[in-house]
């Protein structure tokens, strides 16, 4: 993966770590995050399930389940794509 696929990856990452409610739950809940990557579950029928990232205007994405953990939580991905 080039390293600007790489970057925003990880800064993905970073945020979805250190976001409130990474579950994203409600209307205008990513509205916190950086202009270039917007959060929705994969499936609206499992909003606790599997999300997915967009960032750079569609150019990649990034599927993860977040495990809540009371000392380390944890993002699993299970998926990344950059284009």
């Amino acid at each position: 993966m080039p390293a600007e696929g790489s970057d925003l990856i990880m800064s993905a990452r970073a945020e979805l770590v250190t976001a409130e409610d990474p579950y994203f739950r409600g209307i205008d809940a990513d509205a916190s995050l950086p202009h270039w990557m917007t959060v929705r579950p994969l499936a609206s029928t499992n909003p606790g399930g599997p999300h997915i990232v967009d960032f750079a205007g569609g150019r990649g994405w990034l599927i993860y389940t977040f495990i809540r953990r009371h000392a380390e939580p944890q993002i699993v991905v299970t998926e990344a794509f950059w284009a």
